[in-house]
C-alpha cells in the first residue's frame, strides 16, 4: 500500500460517525479513528441497529475505523464505584469494536496526581490486563498510546508520556494488545521520536499518530510546518524500522488533515522513504 493510503485522520469529536464515514470514503481515506462519548456518537447511542448500519457502511467503503476513548477517563482510577465505572467504560468501546466492525480502539495509561504516582500506576495496569483479557476473548484489538507530558510543577501528570512509563506496560503479552505511537508526544520529552524509535518493536506498534508541535515544549497539536518536527526524518527512522502500519493526522481541521496527507508524502520522499 503507498505512503498516502496508510495516513488516515482523526475526526475525533467532529461528525457523525456515519456523516464521518461517507465523508471519509469520498475524499479516498483507508481508515479514521473516532471518539464515541458525546452527542449522536455516545456510546450509549449506539443500539444493534445502528451498529448493523455502521457495520454495512463499512463493508461498502472497504473502510477501517478506529474507536478512541477518552484520556480525561482515567484509566489508573482506583476509587471504589468509580473505579468500576472506568472498567464498565472500557469494556463498552471493546464491546462496539465488535459490534461496528471496527479495528481497534485506542486506550491511555491514565494520569496521577504526583505523590501517588505508583499507586496509580499498578491500578492502570491491572485495568488494562483484565481489559485486555476480555477484548482477547471477544477477539478485539487494544492499543495503547503514548501520552504528553505536562508542565513540570503541575499536579496532575498523564502515565506512558516517557518511554520508561509507557514501557513498564509492555510485558502484557496478548494477541489483542499492541501500541499507539504518538510521535508528536515523544517529540516534547528529551528521548524525543528518535529515542521511542530506538525503544520501541515495530512489529508491537499499529499506528502512529502525527502532529507537529516544539522540541521540549508543550502540548499543541499543529499541522506540518507550524512546529519544528524533522517529519522527514522521522518517516525515514520509522519506516527503517520496519513498520507496516498506517499514521493517523490529529490535529487542527479535517481540510489541514487532508492537505497534510500530501505534505507528509513530500517529507518522506525528500528523506529517500519509498512512497
Amino acid at each position: 500500500m503507498s505512503l498516502i493510503d496508510r495516513i488516515g485522520i482523526d475526526i475525533s469529536r467532529r461528525l457523525k460517525l456515519e456523516t464521518a464515514i461517507e465523508w471519509a470514503a469520498k475524499n479516498g481515506l483507508k481508515h479514521i479513528d473516532i471518539q464515541l462519548d458525546t452527542g449522536d456518537n455516545a456510546l450509549p447511542k449506539f443500539d444493534t441497529k445502528r451498529c448493523n448500519a455502521v457495520r454495512k457502511l463499512l463493508d461498502k467503503h472497504g473502510l477501517e475505523l478506529g474507536l478512541h476513548s477518552s484520556s480525561s477517563v482515567n484509566v489508573a482510577e482506583y476509587s471504589p464505584l468509580v473505579s468500576d465505572a472506568v472498567t464498565a467504560y472500557l469494556k463498552r468501546y471493546v464491546d462496539l469494536v465488535v459490534k461496528l466492525g471496527a479495528s481497534w480502539t485506542e486506550m491511555h495509561a491514565g494520569y496521577h496526581f504526583t505523590k501517588d504516582k505508583k499507586a496509580r500506576m499498578e491500578a492502570g495496569k491491572e485495568r488494562l490486563k483484565h481489559i485486555v483479557a476480555y477484548a482477547e476473548k471477544k477477539k478485539a484489538l487494544i492499543l495503547l498510546e503514548n501520552l504528553n507530558k505536562e508542565p513540570d510543577d503541575a499536579e496532575v501528570h498523564y502515565l506512558a508520556h516517557t518511554v520508561e512509563e509507557w514501557q513498564y506496560y509492555w510485558d502484557i503479552k496478548s494477541p489483542s494488545f499492541k501500541l499507539s505511537f504518538t510521535a508528536n508526544h515523544a517529540h516534547l520529552v528529551p528521548e524525543g521520536i528518535e529515542g521511542f524509535v530506538k525503544a520501541l518493536n515495530f512489529k508491537r506498534v499499529h499506528e502512529v499518530r502525527l502532529a507537529d508541535c516544539f522540541r521540549n515544549g508543550y502540548e499543541v497539536h499543529l499541522p506540518p510546518g507550524k512546529g519544528n518536527i524533522d517529519f522527514g526524518n522521522m518517516f525515514r527512522l520509522i519506516e527503517g524500522a520496519g513498520f507496516k502500519g498506517h499514521y493517523t493526522n490529529a490535529f487542527a481541521t479535517l481540510d489541514d488533515m487532508l492537505a497534510a496527507r500530501h505534505t507528509f508524502v513530500k517529507h518522506a520522499q525528500a528523506a529517500g522513504v519509498k512512497v
